[in-house]
């Protein structure tokens, strides 16, 4: 299946995704957090959203810590590593993402086409998986799949946003009910909150490394290698390794800091 880059529909598509209520049921509301959550019948697959008010982060501020790299290695504790692969427009990239499942599933991780767009006093990130020919599956991870994930952040004035992060993520693999309810009870808020505080930090970091350095926002600066479509197809879940972790128990030892609430 060929890749498509998103065009304002889609983006218009996801933004309304974010904002329905309409077919969702909350799962978590506490703390300034709230977590809904959907089955998509036709695909079997959880879709998660989630909103986060930041009362004293700008929009801007929320989109630069979305996209810095470099910053998010001091902040995403769950991530074993990341990386971006090239460019295909001014607005759309191929990335790497690995992170942490808890004990004893098996990490996870993804290559994606990520797609951007500030639209009016909106931004908004969204992405999903493809095969690139030079990265494969990788030994000790299983591939997992998006189908959509992203960020909608709106402004609410001069030192104010809202944050909704919208996920639906095929793990590849049968999943144990309890990792199925501490992603929206635990791991999804503790997300939330973890981006709140690493944007209420981030100007004076970004103060201190490489302040105009913002290739997000000015394509000029990126000097990532470019990439055509062609290259690319979708990330289909039915080619790649579907594993059966459904009898796996909660090691109850190794709880990592994903529980907060």
């Amino acid at each position: 299946m060929p890749v498509q880059i998103p065009d304002d529909t889609d983006f218009c598509s996801f933004k309304d995704q974010c904002l329905t209520q309409e077919g969702w049921i909350s799962r978590y509301n506490k703390g300034g957090v709230t977590v809904w959550c959907r089955e998509e019948e036709s695909q079997g697959v959880q879709k998660l959203k989630m909103r986060i008010v930041c009362k004293d982060v700008t929009a801007e501020t929320l989109y630069d810590v979305l996209h810095d790299t470099s910053y998010r290695k001091k902040w995403d504790t769950n991530m074993i590593d990341t990386y971006d692969i090239g460019r295909l427009t001014a607005n759309a990239d191929i990335g790497y993402y690995s992170w942490k499942c808890p004990t004893p599933l098996k990490n996870r991780d993804f290559v994606t086409m990520r797609s951007w767009l500030p639209l009016g006093n909106d931004y908004l990130i969204i992405n999903y998986s493809v095969k690139h020919p030079q990265h494969p599956p990788k030994k000790d991870y299983v591939r997992a799949v998006s189908l959509l994930t992203g960020y909608l952040i709106q402004s609410n004035g001069a030192n104010s946003s809202t944050l909704y992060y919208l996920t639906q993520v095929d793990p590849r693999g049968s999943l144990p009910k309890w990792v199925v309810n501490r992603a929206s009870q635990f791991v999804a808020p503790k997300a939330m909150r973890k981006i709140y505080k690493a944007s209420q930090k981030y100007p004076e970091w970004k103060r201190k490394h490489n302040p105009n350095l913002k290739p997000w926002m000015f394509p000029e600066q990126n000097s990532l290698p470019c990439i055509s479509v062609a290259e690319l197809t979708v990330q289909r879940a039915d080619s790649l390794e579907n594993i059966d972790e459904s009898g796996l128990s909660e090691e109850k030892t190794h709880h990592s800091d994903d529980e907060e609430t």
